[in-house]
């Protein structure tokens, strides 16, 4: 397996190439390398654990109760304003 300047250098000459035959040729190899690179890159992944999925699941629905109650408050606010503001034109 090659190094990663190899496999670019690569990838530029073939698609400096003269035609699409060269770039067909190279098709099949540039998708091995492309799924070499992918697994390699998958195999860093570093997935939570039970714990930390339970605690960050308990942040967000904490987090959207929060905003949710903010944004009744903030709109109950506008709406009286609005609609004493109205009956004070319209009086």
């Amino acid at each position: 397996m090659g190094s990663t300047e190899t496999k670019r250098a690569k990838a530029t000459s073939v698609a400096d190439g003269d035609g699409i035959s060269d770039r067909l040729k190279a098709w099949p190899e540039r998708t091995k390398d492309f799924i070499d690179e992918v697994r390699a890159e998958m195999k860093k992944v570093n997935y939570p654990n039970r714990k930390e999925v339970q605690g960050t699941t308990t942040v967000v629905i904490i987090t959207v109760f929060v905003f949710a109650g903010f944004f009744y408050l903030i709109d109950n606010v506008i709406t009286f304003g609005l609609s004493h503001l109205l009956k004070l034109f319209h009086s």
